[in-house]
């Protein structure tokens, strides 16, 4: 049975060993200073562009990679799928951020300490967007995923380990929100069925849609 977690108190919430959201986790000033870092980078030498699947399915999220660009289902230096640019090295500002997430996430200030991220997916979601349940399992480490939202709210569900079926857990995540997941819950099955549109407050930096930046560690060389 699926549970739904709306206005959430101020502070980390565990929703499985390992997965915690973090409600406001990023000010309004954060929010606006990342999203004009994602209109920075878009402007960089590869585009927002709509990944697609090997089977040929054009995925609705709009997609900007740091460090490696991912496409589906691996990671390369260039963006081969889209104009064989290199993408923009991950930069030091947005590792810190993912230190700081996890301590503060996980409640330990050594949680993050050893956490050096060389990647970012920056997915744009508008109205009508979706992702389905899915594993991040494309790198080769099994270190945590941080998660930041910003804009339009949208319903996040966490699954498990398993399959992409329940048990999950529904959560509205608001413009602001942190959600980590790591070890026992690295390899959840997750997604995003729904945006809420004209939810976000515009002093986000966003008059609509979501931005979704999640942050990880590749393990490769």
């Amino acid at each position: 049975m699926s549970t739904l977690f709306g206005d959430a108190p101020a502070g980390p919430r565990e929703i499985a060993p390992g997965a915690v959201h973090v409600p406001g986790w990023l000010t309004v000033e954060q929010q606006r200073e990342l999203v004009e870092a994602c209109r920075e980078f878009g402007r960089g030498p590869v585009p927002y562009r709509a990944a697609k699947l090997p089977g040929g399915h054009e995925m609705s999220v709009r997609t900007l990679c740091l460090g490696w660009h991912w496409a589906p289902y691996k990671y390369t230096r260039t963006a081969d799928d889209v104009n064989g640019q290199r993408v923009l090295d991950f930069p030091g500002w947005l590792a810190d951020w993912g230190r700081r997430a996890l301590a503060e996430a996980y409640q330990d200030p050594s949680a993050g300490r050893d956490y050096k991220p060389d990647t970012a997916l920056i997915n744009f979601y508008d109205d009508t967007a979706k992702m389905g349940m899915h594993q991040d399992k494309d790198e080769q480490s099994g270190a945590p995923v941080v998660s930041l939202s910003i804009g339009d709210d949208c319903l996040f569900r966490f699954g498990n380990t398993e399959t992409r079926t329940k048990p999950y857990t529904d959560i509205r995540m608001h413009s602001g929100d942190l959600f980590v997941f790591g070890g026992p819950a690295r390899f959840a099955y997750h997604g995003v069925p729904r945006i809420y549109p004209a939810t976000a407050d515009p002093a986000c930096g966003l008059t609509g849609g979501r931005l979704n930046l999640t942050m990880r560690v590749t393990g490769l060389g």
